[in-house]
């Protein structure tokens, strides 16, 4: 990438070096973190400044966020993740959205099933049922960053026809007049076994996010048992807590 200070623009040369910096990272070999960013030294020989010139620049990119310095290393982009909130329930779609990232389905996969116990007890279903099974996986053209199981109560009459490329609960909502109203959630640290490490191209034992929810309609009826695994690369929630005084 060819880039050459403009000595005689309004622009101030940090500026100028920050801009030349934010395009850098936007490469696909610095995105995945196969490659450091050129040190300081070498990028101060290159463009003709100082090394307080580079490091201005350079700051500024380390206080958003955008890429981290390790001592002993050298510089390099940071993995962008999506953050979501337990206190503001959002689709997933709508929330990578949010955050300027296209969204990449990987997988998705529709059948009628035999479920296990775990999921017959959540939804109130007897055993002797098959129910509708969804699976995704989705993230970003550079990686996947979840594993998605849902069930579906047979009450929502799904008939494996629907377009599940859309997001969710506005399918359900606009096809089979369901509006869900509550989400109950738990989460947990857990190992990728085999099959979690092949669906989202992590290793065997990596520590990932596991969410298991059970969805409600406004009469507090199950509508959806559903458990994600999320690439802890990519994906955070934030939580606030408020202490009552």
């Amino acid at each position: 990438m060819n880039f050459k200070l403009d000595q005689n623009s309004p622009v101030p040369l940090h500026a100028q070096i920050e801009i030349y910096l934010r395009e850098l990272i936007k490469r696909e070999d610095y995105i995945k973190g196969d490659k450091l960013l050129p040190k300081e030294v070498a990028l101060s020989k290159k463009l003709g400044v100082s090394r307080n010139t580079i490091r201005q620049a350079i700051n500024k990119l380390v206080h958003e966020g955008l890429i981290e310095r390790k001592k002993g290393i050298g510089t390099k982009v940071i993995a962008k993740k999506i953050s979501t909130r337990l206190d503001n329930w959002i689709s997933f779609t709508k929330e990578m959205r949010n955050q300027g990232i296209e969204v990449v389905n990987y997988l998705v996969n529709v059948a009628l099933v035999q479920a296990e116990k775990e999921v017959y007890e959540a939804l109130g279903v007897p055993e002797t049922k098959k129910v509708w099974k969804l699976e995704k996986i989705r993230g970003s053209k550079e990686a996947k960053y979840l594993y998605s199981v849902s069930y579906f109560h047979p009450r929502i009459g799904i008939t494996g026809d629907e377009n599940f490329m859309v997001p969710l609960y506005e399918l359900l909502e606009r096809e089979h007049d369901i509006i869900v109203s509550t989400s109950k959630e738990k989460l947990k640290a857990v190992s990728a076994d085999a099959k979690i490490a092949e669906m989202l191209d992590v290793k065997k034992e990596m520590a990932i996010l596991k969410r298991e929810r059970l969805v409600l309609d406004v009469g507090d009826r199950p509508v959806e048992y559903n458990t994600v695994y999320y690439h802890t690369d990519y994906f955070t929630y934030d939580i606030d807590i408020k202490r009552e005084l």
